[in-house]
């Protein structure tokens, strides 16, 4: 037993060996010093005044970069060469190559996202058919808060290909009303009672002016529409109290909705009857 000890003392607790070891440990405490000034430096130097999110990607993106450069150091002064060690992994590293391509298309996806500045964490977004709350905006992909309260995670490479709109971009929005009056309808009361109901509700906007557009010809009616202005943090209430308003006025001034409808008609029981 002592013979074996003796043996691996011998062995490792050698000049070279401790050389080594400080040498790797000099390696990564100065590669991570490096990593911390680069990254010090792109925020203050490059982008200080930027959004939280696109510091956070830039941070992740030269911290994944300084590791794994540190990483090839580290292993090239133990004496693996990079070309062997790829070489040695034969089926595996081509496995690893494939699926990396994706998280590539999504980190190079990402850093547009973010240079493009469509949108921001705390935003409410449609990216395709999905709408919610920007939770995180991350090198590989965007996670979305719905408003049932669920997580949803949509690729970057997915994102940059679809349409986003950013519903709460601007402090103010407009709010769009349509509807279907009976073409029999006086339509200058109609509009002067539509615009009193933007006029007087507190939370819509006087500037800009409200819109009244007499928009389409219905089935049953014509459409006219009510556009009113609002700030963004007063959706719901604003979309509750116009709804409401908008039947109470129109039933003030005896306006009632038009509604689909067919008229049945009597007919001829035979060819010879249309004659």
């Amino acid at each position: 037993m002592e013979f074996i000890s003796e043996t691996l003392l011998s062995k490792y607790l050698n000049a070279d060996f401790l050389a080594r070891i400080i040498h790797i440990l000099l390696i990564v405490l100065v590669g991570l010093f490096i990593v911390r000034i680069i990254d010090i430096v792109v925020r203050r130097a490059f982008i200080r005044n930027a959004s939280e999110q696109v510091r956070s990607v830039f941070h992740k993106g030269i911290n994944y970069v300084g590791w794994s450069l540190i990483a090839l150091a580290v292993l090239s002064e133990l004496g693996l060469r990079l070309s062997a060690l790829l070489g040695a992994a034969g089926v595996v590293g081509i496995a690893v190559g494939i699926a990396s391509q994706k998280s590539l298309g999504n980190i190079i996806s990402g850093f547009f996202l973010v240079s493009d500045k469509t949108f921001e964490v705390g935003d409410v977004v449609k990216i395709g058919t999905t709408s919610g709350l920007v939770h995180s905006l991350d090198l590989l992909s965007v996670k979305l808060r719905t408003f049932d309260n669920t997580l949803i995670r949509i690729p970057n490479d997915e994102i940059i290909s679809k349409e986003i709109t950013n519903i709460t971009r601007f402090p103010i929005r407009r709010m769009d009303f349509k509807i279907n009056v009976p073409f029999q309808s006086d339509y200058e009361k109609v509009k002067e009672g539509l615009l009193g109901v933007a006029r007087k509700n507190p939370l819509c906007l006087d500037e800009p002016e409200p819109l009244f557009l007499l928009s389409n010809f219905g089935p049953s009616g014509l459409e006219v529409l009510l556009g009113v202005w609002f700030e963004k943090s007063n959706f719901i209430q604003v979309k509750n109290s116009v709804i409401k308003e908008i039947r109470d006025a129109l039933n003030a001034i005896g306006v009632e909705l038009s509604y689909p409808h067919v008229v049945l008609s009597n007919l001829p029981q035979s060819l010879g009857d249309i004659q």
